[in-house]
């Protein structure tokens, strides 16, 4: 997991003061995400370790959970969960923050780690894995 931490910085503060609107992007549609928090989180291991040969994992990550209310993604979200499958796919959230006064567009490429279906919303645990400016 390589990003830029000053850029991730700005994203968490930004967040935590303002309530920038994020999207999920799964298979070329969007969903928007209603809320956000990110949070360097220790991961269950007692050093950083290759998990099932799929992922790396160090001692700690940063998280970020998410709640999108459109359910029609549940079925898109299958094939990308970690656990089970051996394949999987990253999910893609964008968002603006400001830096300076100027819009500043970023990427957050993610893995699901795990999901919770409510009647009216999906919330989404993932760990960010990548992390890039537009």
């Amino acid at each position: 997991m390589s990003f830029n931490k000053d850029l991730l910085d700005k994203l968490m503060a930004f967040n935590e003061k303002n309530s920038p609107k994020f999207t999920l992007s799964v298979d070329e549609k969007i969903y928007p995400i209603t809320s956000t928090l990110i949070t360097n989180s220790p991961i269950p291991v007692n050093e950083p370790t290759t998990r099932g040969g799929v992922y790396f994992s160090d001692k700690f990550a940063y998280k970020m959970k998410c709640v999108v209310e459109d359910l029609s993604v549940i079925p898109l979200l299958t094939k990308k969960m970690l656990g089970p499958n051996t394949e999987f796919g990253e999910l893609k959230i964008t968002t603006q923050i400001e830096d300076d006064g100027k819009p500043f567009p970023i990427e957050i490429f993610t893995n699901l780690t795990n999901s919770v279906q409510t009647p009216t919303s999906l919330e989404l645990s993932l760990i960010i894995v990548k992390l890039e400016s537009v």
